[in-house]
């Protein structure tokens, strides 16, 4: 095998990693025959929302940016709007095995081997190796789970609902509350309103 082709693989597999690094999103909605795609409307907390803390306004804010990506207007303050996003959100935590964020499946470099201790082969002068780390601690699952529903402020009657969900290792920036904000939010309300009583998995 060419030293071309050795670069190319080993050069493949970190990168696929990048690819996986940020976890799905399962989305399912729900809605009325024609639900509205304008209007003003207001953010708001969802009654019972089990995590009420100041990380509610990332949530709000996501909500918020992605629905006026669809086509509505924040209402104005002091303003009840047309309409009225309840949003709730909550995070809940399940062990796992041994943290292996810090290992490093394949490590490249020129004129000598990196990575396990030398204990990659090298083919004229291109050394790859295998680090593997088995004293790392162990570290939890994250699940984040976001659900919204579009209220018409007049009768009250629900319009739009969706839920959205995913997972990530505690620790990893996808795990972490921004990000999992955006990320669930843009998959929940892209493509408002999407196919009702459909459950599927965004990327």
């Amino acid at each position: 095998m060419s030293k071309r082709l050795i670069l190319a693989a080993a050069l493949a597999l970190p990168l696929a990693a990048c690819a996986t690094a940020i976890p799905p999103v399962e989305v399912t909605r729900f809605h009325v025959d024609n639900p509205a795609r304008t209007g003003t409307i207001a953010v708001e907390e969802m009654p019972g929302n089990p995590d009420i803390s100041l990380e509610f306004r990332t949530y709000a804010a996501a909500v918020s940016q992605e629905l006026q990506r669809v086509g509505f207007t924040p209402a104005q303050a002091g303003t009840p709007g047309d309409y009225v996003a309840l949003v709730s959100f909550h995070r809940s935590f399940r062990p796992s095995g041994f943290d292996r964020s810090s290992d490093r499946p394949v490590s490249v470099g020129v004129g000598g081997g990196f990575g396990g201790g030398g204990r990659g082969g090298s083919f004229g002068g291109l050394g790859l190796g295998v680090g593997i780390n088995l004293s790392g601690k162990p570290k939890d699952i994250v699940t984040t789970q976001l659900h919204v529903q579009v209220r018409r402020r007049s009768d009250s009657m629900a319009i739009w609902e969706g839920r959205a969900s995913t997972e990530a290792r505690q620790g990893t920036p996808a795990a972490q509350p921004g990000i999992a904000a955006q990320k669930l939010a843009a998959a929940l309300i892209g493509g408002y309103p999407g196919e009702s009583g459909r459950t599927i998995m965004v990327k």
